[in-house]
């Protein structure tokens, strides 16, 4: 945790050989852990037996955003299971992250930690501005922005990395930090504007 901003992350660099099998093949090992997260997280499953209807479902963490910023505006309450939930699936989600970006090896959890690190602290709605969540996320448009290029580069760090990987076992430290910040700065955006945990601007830091 490298500064004092409510949302903190980080990633444990490995300290043993990376392993190389897994790591060729990461995308396909992958599939059923990403199945289970794009469950959780708000994909749309729809019947279209009948063409003049369709029925739609949507699961999980994308269903909560609307229902939070009302409670926020109209309550001034946050839930402390709403507020846990969004955590462990920000948790979760992270781990797999992590491991589609080859910063470990282990096969993510669906409940411990393993070597992805995420916490915010559980907010007071009253001492927070009940009216910020309606533009929380038209305010961090900027980091979107940014977001978008930083991303390209992180892809472009982890497609070197797996080679280096399938070569030497280890992940070369400067991109292994440079995709950890990316993913830090990413969690402190979706922390003000969505999971809306705090009022304090994110930085333009990847650190």
């Amino acid at each position: 945790m490298v500064s004092s901003y409510p949302v903190q992350f980080d990633v444990d660099f490995p300290s043993r050989p990376l392993n190389r099998l897994s790591t060729a093949f990461r995308i396909i090992v992958a599939v059923p852990i990403i199945v289970l997260l794009s469950l959780l997280t708000g994909e749309t499953l729809s019947n279209n037996s009948d063409h003049s209807t369709e029925h739609s479902l949507v699961i999980g963490g994308a269903a909560v955003f609307v229902p939070l910023v009302l409670m926020l505006v109209f309550r001034q309450k946050y839930p402390r299971w709403w507020f846990d939930w969004n955590l462990n699936l920000m948790r979760f989600s992270n781990r797999v992250t992590a491991y589609l970006a080859l910063l470990d090896d282990r096969y993510p959890s669906t409940d411990d930690e393993q070597s992805v690190h995420l916490v915010f602290p559980y907010p007071d709605a009253r001492q927070m501005n009940r009216w910020l969540p309606l533009v929380k996320w038209l305010l961090a448009i900027p980091h979107y922005f940014v977001l978008f290029f930083l991303g390209i580069g992180a892809l472009m760090a982890v497609v070197a990395a797996w080679f280096a990987i399938l070569f030497t076992g280890t992940y070369p430290r400067s991109l292994f930090d440079f995709v950890v910040g990316v993913l830090r700065w990413s969690n402190r955006v979706n922390g003000y504007a969505f999971t809306l945990v705090t009022d304090q601007y994110p930085p333009f830091s990847l650190s």
